[in-house]
């Protein structure tokens, strides 16, 4: 299969470049990842229905996989996951993105810098969040296996100010957009979680912020776009979908460097932006270990997340990389199902590709165009995802599958009625796969399953769906 270059930024556009002798210069630019003795090399593109616990397993490719911490992270790294990732940007935004990431960098080792921002996660973000055991749940799959199964555990990302994980990413950078001494900052979101992390991250700073949003979005998430306002935030409609708001606020962003902060709350795009928001994200996988130990005694067996662009995936997921015991599921969007075309599954039907800036998996169709993604959640309308993530798939380290629309309302409309939760239609869908995931698992297997947001702005899709279509 050939990979396809499109999306790279040389005009700040989200208009695709279609290359000439595409197979040629792939080859030359993205050379497929060669996958040593001490990576995984098994391929689940699709959920292992029939899953044995594997036996031990080499450590992983160190290179490729590094934490990024205070002392190993160089400023002129090329920030490449194997393959994926990169700066494929044009000449006058490298120096700006080598300035963030040697800002980024003096942050991870200035103490002062980190003794603020875990106060800030603590007294205003509401840190650590629970890893709640949904004992409720748990018994309902039970109850269908004679009584055995896994327990199923969630960390509780929802609880967080804000209602999702975005918070933790959202004052880490607002916090480096001042030392920077940026006046204004720019972000682009979908669902509009990370939309209203940033905002209240900059009105508790004292910048200004500008949140572009697609006009869909802001229909039917409007009440995250109304405390967005509240909060001093000016939002800014964009025709399409979370693509074209993201394309938007890089052009915004492009057009005063000098005085504007782009705050990315994806895992995607040029390097060092996938690295910052994975290591501000980290939080999340961070205290699971520390929780499961204080519970049980011993790691997570099985770590479940929904991927959208992979921030809170890669959150939960990034810990234990190196755990090779420990089985990672991302869930993508599987909208109206595979076939139909309507989805956002970039990692199961999606090839190589150059958007947004970086090298990773990317729907497109066969000229090399980008596809319209679909799925009932707006932070899973991305035609792309992270380069980390797609380093995870090609090494198969971590397996992806798919929840449909109406899986993810099931499991919704499931959480509300037996554990009292209502989760956002992102972290439904991780919890859509758990009716596949659970008879193939051992009994006393311990789930962590991350419930990235509060589903209080999807209330009103819900009830449409499930309700008023009814009568």
């Amino acid at each position: 299969m050939a990979c396809k270059l499109q999306g790279a930024l040389t005009s700040c556009h989200s208009r695709t470049t279609k290359f000439k002798y595409q197979k040629e210069r792939a080859a030359i630019v993205m050379p497929k990842a060669v996958v040593t003795p001490h990576t995984f090399k098994t391929k689940l593109p699709e959920l292992n229905l029939t899953y044995v616990p594997p036996p031990p397993t080499p450590s992983l490719d160190k290179k490729a996989l590094e934490t990024v911490h205070e002392k190993d992270l160089p400023t002129n790294t090329s920030g490449k996951f194997g393959r994926f990732g990169g700066k494929f940007v044009p000449e006058t935004l490298v120096a700006c993105l080598s300035q963030l990431e040697a800002e980024f960098k003096n942050a991870l080792s200035d103490h002062a810098f980190q003794a603020e921002l875990a106060e800030a996660l603590r007294d205003y973000a509401g840190r650590e969040t629970p890893l709640y055991h949904a004992k409720r749940l748990s018994e309902y799959y039970k109850s269908r296996n004679n009584g055995k199964g896994p327990d199923i555990y969630l960390k509780r990302e929802d609880l967080n100010h804000g209602g999702s994980h975005k918070m933790n990413n959202a004052l880490a950078q607002t916090m480096i957009a001042k030392r920077m001494g940026c006046k204004t900052v720019v972000t682009s979101t979908g669902s509009g979680h990370h939309g209203l992390a940033t905002a209240a991250a900059c009105a508790k700073l004292g910048l200004e912020c500008t949140v572009f949003m697609a006009a869909k979005d802001i229909d039917r998430q409007y009440s995250n776009v109304r405390l967005m306002k509240l909060l001093g935030a000016e939002v800014e409609a964009v025709d399409g979908g979370f693509r074209d708001a993201a394309s938007e606020a890089f052009r915004c962003w492009v057009g005063d460097l000098e005085k504007k902060y782009h705050l990315t709350g994806s895992a995607v795009g040029p390097h060092p932006c996938p690295s910052m928001v994975r290591e501000f994200q980290s939080v999340i996988g961070k205290e699971t270990r520390m929780q499961a130990l204080e519970k049980w005694g011993g790691k997570p067996d099985v770590l479940v997340a929904s991927v959208g662009t992979g921030a809170n995936a890669l959150g939960l997921f990034h810990e234990f990389i190196g755990d090779g015991d420990v089985r990672l599921i991302g869930v993508e969007g599987g909208g109206l199902g595979l076939e139909s075309g309507r989805h956002s599954s970039t990692l199961a039907k999606g090839e190589v590709g150059v958007y947004h800036g970086a090298i990773s998996y990317l729907l497109q169709d066969d000229d090399g165009q980008v596809i319209h993604p679909h799925s009932i959640a707006a932070g899973m309308e991305y035609p792309g995802v992270g380069p980390e993530l797609s380093f995870l798939k090609e090494s198969g380290r971590a397996e992806f599958c798919v929840a449909t629309d109406e899986e993810a309302l099931d499991a919704y409309e499931k959480l509300c009625k037996l554990e009292g939760i209502f989760p956002s239609l992102e972290a439904a869908h991780a919890l859509g796969t758990l009716d596949k995931l659970v008879p193939t698992l051992c009994d006393g297997t311990k789930v962590v399953v991350n419930c990235s947001g509060s589903g209080d702005k999807d209330a009103a899709i819900v009830f449409n769906r499930r309700f008023l279509d009814k009568q």
